[in-house]
């Protein structure tokens, strides 16, 4: 069955952009599966785990942790609206996405700043190397993530989404969401380090 757009007479068939966006997910489940697979390998070899002497990665870990729940939060509640038809409420959930993300990035940027300062670098030893290549693997998809974001916001704010035609907001939001997961399984490995 196909549904046309509202905005154009071609067809549309939501059910392959659905499939499609499961398939990026299970692509980038895999590259974050192996990566973490990797530190679990290298931190069972280690004799400490971190190292003696290595600063407290978690303090900035916590608020980029509340940022990033918060904006699943919001894009669940910017879903939610569109599907009901309310836009003022989508328009203010997709924006307020969109700056919890530039917040998490933010604060972990602060957090890399605060830690290289503290002498914990990617050369320092294998913990901050897998640190650093896990947070930054999850940064550089959270980048990627703010950029269809940005374009779902800016289509709302421009009518583009109704209760029946909101498939960017629904694929937006499954890719958001799959970068809330990863981070709490981010967040759980460094915690329980």
């Amino acid at each position: 069955m196909t549904e046309t757009r509202h905005d154009r007479r071609e067809p549309v068939r939501p059910e392959l952009g659905r499939m499609a966006t499961w398939l990026l997910i299970a692509a980038l489940g895999m590259l974050f599966s192996a990566s973490i697979v990797g530190t679990l390998v290298v931190r069972a070899r280690a004799q400490a785990w971190p190292p003696p002497g290595t600063p407290d990665v978690m303090p900035g870990l916590w608020l980029s942790t509340a940022l990033l729940l918060l904006s699943s939060a919001t894009m669940a509640g910017a879903l939610a609206a569109v599907r009901r038809g309310h836009q003022i409420h989508l328009r203010r959930g997709l924006a307020l996405t969109l700056l919890l993300g530039v917040g998490f990035l933010a604060s972990q940027a602060i957090n890399w700043w605060r830690l290289v300062h503290s002498a914990l670098t990617v050369s320092s030893h294998l913990f901050g190397f897998t640190f650093y290549v896990l947070t930054g693997l999850h940064a550089v998809h959270v980048c990627g993530g703010l950029v269809p974001l940005a374009v779902v916001t800016w289509r709302a704010g421009s009518g583009r989404f109704t209760a029946d035609h909101h498939a960017g907001v629904l694929y937006t939001a499954m890719y958001w969401h799959f970068l809330d997961v990863v981070w709490l399984v981010l967040f759980a490995l460094f915690l329980l380090g």
